[in-house]
């Protein structure tokens, strides 16, 4: 039997949401083992000049917690 524990990160990036999440994952692995999946709770966006600046993501990530 396995324990999971969800925790909420935000990301952003300059580029996509795609990058955001991709990002968010990323570093999130970087810190918690056996990430098993993310929620995207919500997409925002920056803007300056009338232009989209930075593209963010909340998101809910679940790993399985040690034994």
């Amino acid at each position: 039997m396995s324990v999971a524990k969800v925790t909420e990160i935000t990301a952003s990036s300059t580029k996509s949401f795609e990058d955001a999440i991709q990002q968010g994952i990323a570093r999130t692995e970087k810190t918690l083992d056996k990430v098993k999946g993310a929620w995207i709770q919500e997409q925002t966006i920056e803007v300056e000049d009338g232009k989209i600046s930075e593209y963010r993501v909340n998101m809910k990530v679940t790993f399985v917690l040690k034994d």
